[in-house]
């Protein structure tokens, strides 16, 4: 299950997380984060349990992607015990994904 979130939402959900998240920072005009969008809900589902997975539009919530240096998005970074433990750009298939976040869970 994909969580959509706003700044007032992430330290609460995020950074105060008992279990890794892994932020997806999108955008709705952005062709690359549409294409990642069932990539994610497919983990979400079968990673339930281990990870959650929040969104955060980046034109809702500029000052937070600016405070993560996000510069082009697709922009996921996996946040563990309150701070970023991995960081993966751009649009990319489920199995590299899911392989990648499996080395740091």
């Amino acid at each position: 299950m994909v969580t959509y979130l706003n700044e007032d939402q992430f330290q609460a959900e995020v950074l105060e997380s008992k279990v890794p998240v892994l932020v997806d920072f999108y955008a709705d005009w952005c062709g690359p984060c549409k294409m990642m969008s069932p990539v994610l809900d497919q983990l979400g589902a079968e990673l339930e349990g281990r990870m959650k997975i929040a969104k955060i539009n980046v034109d809702d919530a500029q000052e937070l992607a600016i405070s993560y240096g996000i510069q082009s998005i697709p922009n996921m970074i996996l946040f563990k015990d309150g701070a970023p433990a991995a960081q993966y750009i751009g649009a990319m298939p489920k199995a590299r994904l899911k392989a990648q976040l499996e080395t740091v869970l």
